[in-house]
């Protein structure tokens, strides 16, 4: 009995066609879609008007004519609107170098001639105020209102020619001098070591009326007294001076209470003088919140000595050199005066 061998792979062409078929597609696409992608070079774009040739770049100024554009590496475009060369980067290095030079030898030469400024120098309106405390009696209403002192006049010799006289001027009116007050009055042998001072103005373009900045003086706690302006006194013992005062910031810093409608300001001057009747830090303590009321019933803003909006950084600051002060000065006695 003969067994016939039965082939395991045997062609079948209505199988083997559709795969063969399908095995080139499978190739042809990865042939295509396999390769990396090339980067595209961008096209040059076409600018108006550059219908020149292209020149190239040079070093020098060998074959170029004042007429034609310059390519050159050396040349200087920095000049200034009057056509003038302005100095290069190592022109500057050189300058910034000699003047570092010069403020080194000023420096070293003025080391030991350096004085410490003076502390706690007065100015404005509260500088004003605390030259006329300092200032004696008899030269306390020059020392405010800016009157100089009258001078005799000469006798006219009996040959020179006597003129007719003339029509008289109005006399200015004279400034009204503030009043002296027990109230508020610092003690006359009390030093002024320094001034710490703060701002409250109205909001841009405004002002604040008599009235009004009267009636928030009082709801702030503040009583007008010497000079004519507003102080804050340590309860209890009033004859120790004030803790602070509020001045006006219009010359001469007083508020004229019998002018009150009339009265306009664009803000007061808040300040302190040290020592003061409590430690300094303390006084700031009590100043600082009463400006900050007081700005809120005008609706205005409290600024520092410079002018500017007093912020947590400089309320920190402040307090800071206070703190310090009241340390230098702990121990020492301060005699008040009568």
């Amino acid at each position: 009995m003969t067994v016939q061998p039965v082939l395991a792979f045997a062609w079948n062409p209505a199988v083997g066609i559709p795969l063969l078929i399908v095995g080139l597609i499978v190739l042809a696409l990865i042939w295509l879609f396999g390769q990396p992608k090339k980067e595209q070079q961008g096209r040059r774009r076409f600018v108006p008007g550059a219908t020149g040739e292209r020149r190239e770049p040079t070093f020098g100024n060998e074959g170029e004519s004042p007429a034609e554009p310059s390519f050159s590496a050396r040349d200087d475009f920095h000049l200034d609107a009057g056509g003038d060369r302005l100095p290069q980067q190592g022109e500057l290095d050189m300058g910034l170098r000699e003047e570092l030079e010069r403020l080194g030898a000023t420096l070293a030469g003025g080391k030991d001639r350096v004085e410490p400024a003076p502390v706690g120098r007065p100015s404005g309106i509260a500088g004003s105020i605390v030259d006329a405390l300092r200032a004696p009696p008899e030269q306390f209403e020059q020392s405010l209102t800016g009157t100089p002192a009258v001078e005799p006049m000469a006798s006219p010799r009996a040959s020179a020619p006597v003129a007719p006289p003339a029509a008289p001027a109005p006399p200015p009116a004279a400034p009204r001098v503030p009043p002296r007050s027990d109230v508020g009055r610092r003690p006359e042998r009390m030093p002024v070591e320094r001034i710490v001072t703060l701002f409250v103005v109205a909001r841009e373009g405004g002002v604040f009326n008599g009235t009004d900045l009267i009636v928030a003086a009082e709801k702030a706690g503040l009583e007008f007294g010497d000079m004519g302006i507003y102080h804050r006194l340590v309860d209890g013992k009033r004859e120790l001076g004030p803790i602070f005062s509020v001045a006006n910031m219009l010359k001469p810093g007083n508020f004229d209470l019998s002018r009150l409608d009339a009265l306009r300001t664009p803000g007061v001057s808040f300040f302190m003088t040290l020592p003061a009747p409590i430690p300094a830090l303390d006084a700031w303590d009590a100043m600082l919140p009463t400006a900050q009321r007081l700005a809120e019933l005008l609706d205005g803003q409290v600024l520092d000595e410079e002018r500017n909006a007093l912020g947590r950084q400089r309320v920190a600051h402040i307090r800071d050199e206070l703190r310090g002060w009241d340390r230098d000065h702990e121990g020492r006695e301060i005699t008040f005066g009568r």
